[in-house]
């Protein structure tokens, strides 16, 4: 017989269910909600190099094929379009059947997404490739955060935070061998094998997935304001507030995703693509030395400002990772031809974009409540992919103009005016919705 736990549900005794139960009185222990927790983390790892690692299969799709670096680009645009705006009805499958079956179906598809680019010899093919994947990502990852919300409402910035931070820096350890699979057997190998890879660990891992209790304890900081009630979907999407971070959402994701997508080719135009960088007695080509540190830190930065805005409040939080961003985009403009400085800028670039990825399923929850926060937080995600739309007209710019300089400068505008937006438009807006949940509550 399980021994009840009073550790965060204080003196209810049902705040852990089993496994296909949903606000039963059967318990749960502490230890098992961080189980599910690290399950939620590694599925984000095994399908990060599905967004993450693309960049490194630009130049060698092109070189085969001789496509263009923007008709190829159109793969990663609707690879983040499907991952994106499905996720709402992959989170309502998850709040209505629970985390198992949605994930077992992602995993699927992320590795059957990458086997289909092993071999894709038309741009049609490597489209419909990138649709299959995206619908698999999404799946895996709308279920993955959204479980993180429900099991922890008392943490929900750090909880957020460290499963997002599987998908951010989930492909860091994978990047030195992609890369050098690529140059040795072929982009074709790299897609086939860890493609197969990465989706059955995820299948198998999905087995142990479990959807978490109806009713927690709420977050005790006087800083982080949640709603007295839950919202349904219907009603979210006619609140304002939902549209204001939704803006945000786009303003912020539209510069990281750029630069995500767009980094070695902006590296190659800079020049520095290969030239050895040695930091700290490690030597290796510039592009290869980002990618790693900015997958570490791209991760790193997920659960540390959400762990930050569980102690200050989200919107705090959002306007210094989003002014640091602003700077961080302008600094690699203008100093990133340096080896170097490349490096460690693209590094601060990501360290202060990734935290979208806590903070704003974190704030939708603490204002829409947790009962369809999957649902919520979904609808919420669909912003990523409408900045994905941004992506392609970056390299239209770019040829346009003959530099980076305009994107470069729209990208900080942008951060910047989100930065203000989070202090002095979505605070004051949010603080009304919560004061009027608890007069209709």
């Amino acid at each position: 017989m399980t021994r009840p736990t009073t550790s965060i549900a204080g003196s209810n005794p049902a705040l852990y269910s089993p496994a296909g139960t949903h606000g039963a009185t059967a318990t749960r222990s502490e230890a098992y909600r961080w189980g599910q927790l690290l399950i939620g983390i590694v599925c984000m790892a095994m399908i990060a190099n599905l967004q993450y690692g693309w960049t490194l299969f630009v130049n060698p799709i092109a070189e085969k094929h001789g496509w263009s670096r923007a008709a190829i680009q159109v793969a990663f645009t609707i690879f983040v379009l499907t991952e994106t705006w499905l996720v709402p009805i992959e989170g309502y499958l998850v709040d209505r059947f629970g985390p198992r079956p949605v994930v077992l179906v992602g995993g699927i598809l992320c590795g059957l997404g990458w086997v289909i680019n092993s071999v894709a010899s038309t741009l049609p093919l490597l489209y419909i490739a990138a649709a299959i994947g995206g619908i698999g990502a999404g799946a895996v990852y709308g279920t993955c955060v959204g479980n993180a919300l429900k099991w922890f409402p008392d943490r929900r910035g750090l909880a957020a935070g460290m499963t997002a931070a599987g998908f951010g820096a989930g492909s860091a350890l994978t990047i030195i061998p992609i890369s050098a699979m690529i140059r040795t057997s072929g982009y074709e190998s790299a897609f086939l094998y860890f493609g197969i890879g990465q989706g059955l660990i995820v299948f198998l891992l999905a087995w142990a997935l479990t959807r978490a209790p109806d009713h927690a304890k709420s977050s005790n900081s006087r800083n982080v304001q949640q709603s007295q009630r839950d919202y349904a979907p219907s009603e979210v999407l006619r609140s304002p507030v939902f549209w204001v971070m939704y803006a945000m959402f786009v303003m912020v994701a539209a510069g990281g995703l750029m630069a995500t997508a767009q980094l070695a080719p902006i590296a190659q135009d800079f020049k520095i693509m290969d030239v050895p960088v040695n930091i700290m007695g490690l030597v290796l080509p510039a592009l290869t030395f980002a990618l790693a540190i900015d997958r570490v830190l791209n991760g790193l930065t997920r659960p540390f400002f959400g762990w930050v805005s569980d102690k200050i409040g989200r919107e705090q939080t959002m306007f210094i990772a989003f002014a640091l961003e602003s700077v961080g985009i302008l600094m690699l403009y203008h100093y990133g031809h340096n080896p170097i400085l490349f490096v460690v800028l693209t590094g601060i670039v990501f360290f202060a974009w990734g935290e979208i990825y806590s903070l704003f399923p974190s704030t939708c929850a603490d204002t829409f409540g947790s009962k369809y926060a999957a649902s919520n937080a979904g609808m919420l995600y669909t912003a990523k992919g409408t900045a994905s739309l941004l992506v392609p007209l970056s390299s239209v710019l770019a040829a346009a103009t003959g530099s980076w300089q305009a994107v470069f400068i729209a990208a900080s505008a942008v951060n910047a005016a989100a930065a203000l937006m989070a202090w002095f438009v979505l605070r004051p807006m949010r603080r009304k919705h919560i004061e009027q949940s608890r007069l209709s509550s």
